[in-house]
């Protein structure tokens, strides 16, 4: 089949794997456009890093049909290698090449021409900021040196698909955002495809999220969407004094869905605790705090948002262990 830019990166339909009776991936579907950053979120065992084995031709589907830019991973194994860089979770390399050695190694694997490998390998040292360490033995480099370089490898061949297992375990917070920036940057020009346990990781650098759990794709859609449907309606509480009478109206006219959800008795100063709810994203706290100080008949003295209030374990006992994993995260 001839590749054409309409077509899906990566396309996934009722993707089966099984292990002596035991189902890793259990009749999993999903499409990523080209040029989006797409994160797999789930805990250890859940099976991610069998997906995008089966991606990558590294290991056979026991049913279900995976391209790659229109190529069957089945039927056009090389093809599909060709349009594809791959960064496994334990990311193996050679201890005792230097890092400009081991990328034109690679370089010449992947079929790039002599002509151009050596400006594509300083382009892409620049890109993953190693040129520093370009001469360095890989073996005596830190851990997130060598995800770089991983990354480096990665991207060496300018594939419009890369996948990444867990590229930021084991690194530092520092060296977890220099990754993170560094697979922003690909952003439009390749399509990434990365897994992870840890929610903050993959809603940081991601277009779009997957939630497997058992083998199966228990929740998809965006950062945004996903807290939504997980957590339920962001909430305030807020200690205020005046009279509440009017705080509906003046609420809804500040912020538009913004209401009364309780209120408590007042203190010996006149405060009450009043727990607010709201159907918006965005935070209501700043444009609330602000016109109340100015002309409101009412004032405020603390202001605490919580996500999620009251619905969190209702709603995680019916998706499952894949959400009570995000929801830990949120919440550290």
């Amino acid at each position: 089949m001839p590749e054409t830019p309409e077509q899906p990166a990566i396309e996934v339909s009722h993707l089966v794997k099984t292990y002596a009776g035991v189902t890793a991936v259990n009749d999993i579907s999903f499409t990523v456009p080209r040029g989006e950053i797409i994160g797999f979120l789930g805990p250890n065992g859940a099976g991610k890093s069998t997906t995008m084995r089966i991606l990558t031709g590294y290991l056979p589907a026991t049913s279900g049909k995976v391209s790659i830019c229109g190529f069957r991973v089945s039927d056009e194994p090389d093809a599909v290698k060709r349009r594809i860089g791959y960064m496994p979770e334990n990311n193996p390399l050679p201890e005792d090449m230097r890092v400009s050695e081991y990328l034109y190694f690679r370089g010449r694997l992947k079929e790039v021409p002599r002509r151009k490998l050596g400006s594509r390998i300083d382009e892409v040292l620049e890109l993953c900021d190693l040129k520093r360490v370009r001469h360095k033995i890989i073996g005596k480099l830190s851990k997130g040196f060598r995800q770089r370089v991983g990354i480096a490898e990665s991207v060496l061949a300018e594939p419009p698909v890369i996948i990444m297992d867990e590229p930021t375990i084991g690194l530092d917070p520092h060296q977890i955002l220099i990754v993170r920036d560094l697979i922003a940057s690909l952003r439009g020009r390749m399509t990434v495809l990365i897994s992870s346990h840890i929610l903050p990781e993959i809603e940081m650098t991601c277009d779009r999220v997957l939630i497997i759990n058992q083998g199966r794709i228990v929740a998809q859609g965006t950062p945004a969407e996903l807290r939504r449907e997980v957590l339920g309606q962001s909430a305030y509480e807020i200690d205020a004094a005046g009279p509440m009478g009017s705080l509906p109206f003046v609420l809804g006219s500040i912020v538009p869905g913004l209401s009364v959800a309780s209120e408590g008795p007042p203190d010996d100063l006149g405060f009450r605790k009043i727990k607010l709810k709201t159907i918006s994203d965005e935070d209501a706290g700043e444009a609330t705090a602000r016109s109340a100080g100015r002309d409101r008949p009412w004032r405020t003295c603390s202001w605490r948002r919580r996500e999620g209030a009251g619905t969190r374990w209702r709603r995680t006992r019916r998706t499952g262990g894949a959400h009570e994993a995000l929801l830990h995260d949120i919440r550290a």
